[in-house]
């Protein structure tokens, strides 16, 4: 009777894989044991540890960095919230593209870095449309302005 070295499963005799792990068994080096013709073999040759192949891709976080500072970070988002409580809520489009600059501009993608092109004037007009529609359809299109504001985002994030 034979039973894998990975999990102890019993094993057929024929068998070259474990039907429950997967592991290659090995194949017999030789001999029986003292029960003679009938007996099973006892010593199997040990398989050789396949090398792992290597991803060809790397993950993210090894191609991307922000070398921002937690202090520019609290500094620039009081300064965004102070744009828009002192207009009141008017030169929001001011201040996503002031935080938007301060992130973007601190990322490097493949070390490449990241720059926002963005303005307010430019954002100001999509903002004053979206404020519109939603409007106009009783706060509906309110679920796709999200959405628009990263496309926007997005199309004016280029690297340098």
């Amino acid at each position: 009777m034979r039973f894998c070295n990975q999990c102890g499963n019993q094993l057929d005799d024929s068998a070259q894989f474990c039907n429950s792990c997967g592991s290659p068994l090995g194949t017999p080096v030789g001999g029986t044991t003292a029960g003679g013709a009938g007996a099973q073999n006892t010593a199997y040759a040990q398989p050789q540890p396949q090398p792992q192949p290597q991803p060809a891709y790397q993950s993210f976080s090894q191609l991307s960095d922000w070398d921002g500072s937690v202090l520019d970070t609290i500094v620039n988002s009081i300064v965004a919230s102070l744009i828009i409580s002192f207009t009141c809520g008017i030169a929001t489009p001011w201040a996503i593209c002031y935080m938007y600059k301060f992130i973007i501009n601190h990322a490097t993608v493949d070390g490449k870095r990241l720059r926002f092109d963005g303005t307010g004037g430019e954002l100001f007009g999509q903002w004053i449309k979206w404020l519109l529609l939603t409007i106009i359809t009783c706060g509906i299109y309110g679920f796709w302005v999200t959405p628009r504001l990263y496309k926007w985002i997005v199309n004016h994030t280029h690297f340098e």
